[in-house]
């Protein structure tokens, strides 16, 4: 075998390796998202069903539960009922909102009717908002602060627990 082809092919490949090797242990749902600590992208969604449409600075005053899921999602039926809970629970404290996206809305109207809901579901058609927020799968959750500030965000179902340990995090007992 030629040494320089060798050579070169060690130059390319062992720092791949390394990479992966370095990465083999990480959590991509601890991977933090470089919108924390920064003002929520700006957005105006019609909700589910209804022409009304809601803008997220409207919602300004009080914490802020966004829940990006869709219908096929099968972790956001089992998270679907501790956010509807959720939303009952702490309504004083915070206000939840879904967002679903790459989805049909006759499918998300069903689910709904199926399901209950106690928040509104927002629909992005074009998946914008989550490409803004970059969201990369479902479920992600993001929780804001009074102010519109990203405070944490989850990936994944949300227990009871969790809910309300972000909850804390976003200042919703103070």
């Amino acid at each position: 075998m030629n040494r320089k082809v060798l050579i070169a092919g060690l130059v390319i490949v062992v720092p791949f390796i390394v990479l992966l090797v370095m990465n083999l242990g990480r959590d991509p749902h601890k991977v933090d998202s470089p919108l924390i600590g920064k003002a929520s992208p700006p957005f105006s969604l019609r909700q589910v069903g209804t022409p009304a449409v809601v803008d997220i600075m409207s919602l300004r005053g009080k914490p802020v539960v966004l829940n990006f899921w869709a219908t096929w999602c099968v972790p956001c039926y089992a998270e679907h009922p501790v956010l509807v809970a959720g939303a009952r629970q702490y309504a004083d404290k915070a206000q939840f909102v879904g967002v679903v996206y790459d989805d049909q809305e006759n499918k998300i109207v069903q689910f709904l009717a199926e399901n209950g809901s106690s928040y509104p579901t927002l629909f992005d058609e074009s998946g914008q908002t989550a490409i803004a927020f970059g969201v990369y799968g479902v479920p992600e959750t993001f929780f804001l602060d009074a102010d519109g500030k990203i405070v944490d965000k989850h990936v994944g179902p949300l227990d009871p627990a969790t809910l309300e340990a972000k909850l804390r995090l976003a200042g919703a007992f103070r």
